[in-house]
């Protein structure tokens, strides 16, 4: 079975974001920096995401826009996944 990016993105963001509101009810063009991620948080869902992708964040996407949202964190995995 095919692993669901947004998933394990969100599974992620539920354990180690720290949100304001459930990961469920998040968009996934919602600013999450606006909804609680602290940048201590960031560091955390980097490091998850980086154990579940079975990848590493180059320091070129190591930016708040690049974990500012759902959308922005799957584009950064499909480009290092593809």
């Amino acid at each position: 079975m095919a692993i669901n990016i947004d998933d394990v993105i969100r599974r992620v963001l539920a354990e180690e974001a720290k949100l304001v509101i459930e990961v469920s009810e998040v968009l996934d063009s919602d600013d999450l920096q606006r909804l609680g991620m602290s940048s201590h948080a960031l560091v955390s869902v980097m490091l998850g995401l980086e154990d579940e992708f079975g990848i590493e964040f180059p320091d070129q996407l190591l930016t708040k826009t690049t974990f500012g949202s759902i959308n922005s964190i799957r584009n950064a995995i499909a480009s290092l996944t593809n």
